[in-house]
């Protein structure tokens, strides 16, 4: 459901759940937890980065339009680009 018509009303029951997937996963000092959402039948890859830094936890949320039938798919999916993101950003991700 887009974004207007959640804002004004429009549109039915097809609301999106975001749900914590799994147990967190560390790579090289982040922790990754997969969000995968259900909309209009399939799961969205979703997911948040975290990093304790100078004693704040830092968070970085992201979400791709790479769409799955299974939850499964989805969070595999999410891991994945979550250790891509580490790999080439960094803690430059919280910046």
């Amino acid at each position: 459901m887009s974004f207007w018509k959640k804002l004004f009303g429009g549109g039915g029951g097809g609301e999106t759940v975001e749900e914590a997937a799994g147990e967190p996963v560390e790579h090289n000092g982040f922790t990754i937890r997969a969000t995968p959402f259900s909309e209009g039948g399939q799961f969205q890859t979703c997911g948040v980065i975290s990093k304790e830094i100078g004693g704040e936890v830092k968070e970085h949320r992201f979400i791709r339009a790479d769409r799955f039938t299974s939850k499964d798919d989805a969070i595999d999916v999410t891991l994945r680009k979550a250790r891509q993101i580490i790999d080439e950003q960094g803690e430059r991700i919280f910046g």
